[in-house]
């Protein structure tokens, strides 16, 4: 398990966590995508999916997680989804986000990849899912305030999950010079005053042409296949599986 979570508020999360489900299936992978992320800008808004089958029914209608279980066809990954209306699984309790926990690492046996979009880090469901996970990553934007943020939430991850492997994915950046320019800000705070580094995963540069895909409710990587977008999470994608 992956969980991808926000160094800062609108760094990409979730698109990043579509696209990687997307390319690690074309790598011959096969990827789960759990929407752990309530709001309107979740995994079902962006795909634009019209279905009951998220994970409402589980917590008020009693479903069991794999009847809620959907494939994504044009990403040849499989969802579970949340309800954007919905504030889903911060209203459980921590003995039922348990169980759910446990439930989800049995269906996670029989995926090579599962990616756990993660909302906030503040959450009793966030920390379940974080404490599922066997790595992180975190998204960060180039800007100043991102990079303060990232280097807040990754002092309090240290210290809450001080084995967990955590890498860095600099997003929306106009090239990768500067995605590393950022990268070595935030590395250098971390040297200063934690005691951990967390290496650079991968730089996705800002390109258009995620946008247009975003507001087509689809992915960078149908609509647009050779585009630097995609190009850049291929390549994450594959270091991720050496």
């Amino acid at each position: 398990m992956i969980a991808v979570i926000s160094g800062h508020h609108g760094s990409g999360k979730t698109w990043l966590s579509i696209s990687l489900a997307q390319v690690l299936s074309s790598l011959k992978q096969r990827v789960l995508l759990f929407d752990g992320s309530g709001g309107l800008n979740n995994i079902k808004k962006q795909l634009g999916i019209i279905s009951n089958q998220d994970l409402d029914k589980v917590i008020y209608s009693g479903d069991c997680l794999n009847q809620i279980i959907i494939p994504y066809p044009k990403g040849k990954f499989d969802m579970i989804l949340s309800n954007p209306s919905s504030s889903g699984l911060a209203t459980m309790s921590l003995g039922c986000l348990q169980i759910f926990g446990d439930d989800l690492n049995i269906i996670a046996q029989g995926y090579d990849k599962v990616i756990l979009d993660v909302d906030t880090t503040e959450s009793e469901a966030a920390r379940v899912l974080i404490g599922m996970s066997k790595s992180i990553i975190m998204v960060c934007n180039d800007n100043i305030a991102s990079i303060i943020e990232c280097y807040q939430n990754l002092s309090e991850l240290y210290k809450q999950y001080p084995h967990k492997k955590i890498g860095i994915v600099i997003n929306q950046v106009d090239s990768d010079v500067n995605g590393r320019r950022a990268y070595a800000e935030l590395a250098f705070a971390c040297k200063r005053f934690l005691t951990e580094v967390p290496p650079l995963q991968g730089i996705i540069r800002d390109d258009t042409r995620v946008r247009d895909a975003i507001r087509n409710q689809t992915t960078v990587i149908t609509r647009y296949p050779q585009s630097e977008a995609t190009s850049d999470i291929t390549a994450l994608a594959e270091e991720m599986l050496k």
